[in-house]
């Protein structure tokens, strides 16, 4: 099974935030669905259901505190001119918060051969640009002071993901909640 550890958007203001962002934008891009919304701690790929047993439980031991991220800004992976991925930024506090959440979890999943190919950066990737349609900074820049609101960061979840044509479908496998 594909799985991957997450932080799901649970703050229905967020989520309006974006929708509306989505949909005001002009660009040709594919919105993701407002239910799969999340920030990507760590993908792990296929994995078997042996293997879903151990990556559960050293899950499990991650502690953390609960924390707040104001999620704010917009940006694009790799390039304005050639965009394949845009997303939603963080503070810089919050952010400094996921990373290390991240960091966690990273670190609870290397005994387990789990490795990360590139540093965690936090954002929440809203739209996926299949085509190439060229540079969207001007449209960008019409967006780029945006705040869409703050969520309270109090658990993480290991999900499932199942591809098809429709897009991506999500099932929670466990949740590891904040100890505070």
């Amino acid at each position: 099974m594909r799985v991957f550890v997450a932080i799901e958007i649970s703050s229905d203001k967020i989520i309006d935030s974006i929708s509306k962002f989505q949909s005001e934008i002009n660009i040709n891009a594919k919105s993701i669905e407002p239910h799969n919304l999340h920030f990507t701690l760590q993908f792990l790929g296929e994995i078997s259901k042996d293997m879903l047993d151990h990556v559960s439980r050293a899950l499990d031991s991650v502690k953390f505190s609960k924390f707040s991220v104001n999620l704010k800004n917009i940006g694009v992976f790799p390039t304005q001119k050639f965009p394949r991925i845009i997303w939603v930024g963080t503070d810089e506090n919050g952010g400094k918060l996921l990373v290390e959440l991240a960091k966690k979890v990273e670190n609870a999943l290397t005994p387990l051969g789990f490795t990360v190919d590139k540093p965690f950066k936090p954002h929440i990737t809203v739209f996926r640009i299949k085509n190439r349609i060229g540079d969207i900074s001007k449209e960008m820049d019409k967006f780029k002071l945006i705040d869409f609101g703050i969520q309270q960061i109090s658990g993480f979840k290991l999900k499932q993901s199942v591809l098809s044509s429709k897009g991506p479908t999500y099932t929670d496998l466990m949740e590891v909640k904040a100890i505070s």
